[in-house]
This record gives C-alpha cells, structure tokens and sequence, in this order.
C-alpha cells in the first residue's frame, strides 16, 4: 500500500511533502480546508489551505521568537493583543510574562482553535483557561479598526498572504493597527520566508514606512518554514525600542526567570542583523 503525503503548495515551482502517518482530522470550515496529521519527524502537524502552518517539533522557535523579542524589548507590556494564533502557541508565551495583565487574541475561525485544543494540546498548554485572556471569533482586520481599546504589543500570526490571512498585509490593517496601539508599543507580525517572499518582506516595508516611525525585520530559522531565514516584520513610534542593551535584556530575562528552548537576549540582540539582500530589499 503506497504511502499517504501532504504536499503543501505555498510555492508554485517547488514544495515539500509529509509523509500522513495518522489523519487526525480533516475539514472544510467556513474559512479554510483545516487538516492535523501525525508524521513521525514532525509529530503533529496542522495544515490550512495547502500551507503547513505548525509542526510539534519546532513550534517553539517561531512563538518564542514571535513573543519574546517584542515583550522583552518593551519596557513594561501589560495589554497584549493577538491576531490569529489559534493554535494557542503565541498565547501560551505571552501568558508567561508576569507583567501582562490582559491579552486579547482575536481569531477569525473559531475550529481551528478548538481542533487545536484537541490535537495540539502541547501549544497552548492550559492558556486558553487563563483569566488574562478575552478570545474574540472576529476578523483581525475589522477588530483593529474599530476597537476603542490600546495595546502594548500587538502580535500578528497570521497565515501567509493567501486565503483569509492575505487582509493581515494591507496597508488598511496596519493603519487599524497604527491606531489602536500604545504610545512608545510595539507591532510584530510573521513575514514569510525572505528568500522566497521577497515582494511580501518590501510591501510590508512600504505600508508600514508611512505609519511608524521604526520599521524593520528580525529573523529567526524555522526548519517547517522552508527556503531560508523566516523574516519577522517590527514596527514602534520608538524610534530606539529595537535597540536594547545586552545587559538589560539579560538582567530582564533572568528576573522574568522564563524557560526558552531557542530565545536568549544574546539572539535577540543578534536577530535584527539582516543578510544584505533584505538589507537592499527593504531600502
């Protein structure tokens, strides 16, 4: 009997396939054809339209990333809000700051969390049951624009610019965000595969440019995310907030006392040094 594969079509000249040890559900939401699968490298893997979107096995590279490198450089983040993040990964980090009294996490498809609740249980790790968080089944890009409420940080993890997630790169959603964020905040969203995605690293840098007054990438390599260095898009009316001294964030990372399998203040400090051709991309 022939093995079952996922191929995931995000690129169209090129790809690459999982092996389906164990179809653990498979469904069209009202959003987006949703698959979790077992494979034996990767353990649970979810899928959304053709796109891995979360592997067991490095999902902590890319949430840690996503979460500590805002949160930390932030002098004091108290109100956080999410777009998308249902599998609950960015959630469970955020949650693990103590100075964050409230995060908002806004979801357009309100199964993808509850099958993550199910069958990636190990991302979200009981923060779904945290008082801190107010879950909103929305679209991110109608919250930003008319929710009275200000945020510290503001994390996008979105899926890429396909489907339902391709709203979370237009110059509208980061005018929603530009409004509803705090004095001296911070906005992160995940940016795609430089290398691969080079026109969604330079239109994101020509939307936010407008908007903000520091705007910027960092980076961070993802094995799933294949192709090269994943690119993070950074954006604060702080000119100087991506700019923290080693000896600050490490005297906040040792207090916070945080277990991290991939962020240390040494690789936040180091992630915003850009290969030239995005340096030459984005200017």
């Amino acid at each position: 009997m022939s093995e079952l594969r996922y191929l995931e079509t995000l690129h169209p000249s090129w790809g690459q396939s999982f092996v389906m040890d164990e179809v653990l559900f498979e469904s069209k939401t009202e959003h987006q054809h949703l698959v979790i699968f077992r494979n034996a490298q990767w353990g649970t893997v979810m899928a959304l339209d053709g796109v891995i979107q979360t592997t067991e096995r490095d999902e902590f590279i890319y949430h840690e990333m996503l979460t500590h490198v805002p949160l930390f450089s932030h002098p004091e983040p108290k109100s956080v809000l999410i777009i998308g993040g249902g599998d609950g990964g960015i959630l469970r980090e955020v949650l693990k700051h103590r100075s964050v009294t409230h995060v908002t996490m806004v979801e357009i498809d309100a199964q993808v969390v509850e099958m993550c609740k199910t069958y990636l249980p190990h991302h979200s790790q009981g923060a779904f049951e945290d008082p801190r968080l107010n879950l909103v089944i929305a679209d991110g890009v109608e919250f930003v624009n008319q929710t009275d409420v200000r945020f510290d940080v503001v994390i996008s993890d979105s899926t890429d610019p396909v489907g339902p997630g391709e709203v979370l790169f237009t110059s509208r959603f980061y005018q929603g965000i530009a409004q509803c964020i705090n004095p001296g905040g911070v906005f992160v969203a995940q940016n795609g595969v430089s290398f691969l995605q080079r026109d969604e690293v330079k239109n994101t840098a020509q939307r936010l440019a407008p908007l903000f007054k520091q705007r910027g990438f960092y980076t961070a390599a993802v094995p799933t995310y294949v192709g090269g260095i994943m690119t993070f898009a950074w954006a604060s009316q702080n000119d100087t907030l991506s700019e923290s001294e080693l000896g600050k964030l490490t005297q906040r990372f040792n207090e916070a006392k945080l277990s991290t399998r991939y962020y240390t203040p040494k690789l936040h400090q180091a992630c915003f040094a850009l290969p030239g051709y995005l340096d030459k991309l984005i200017d």
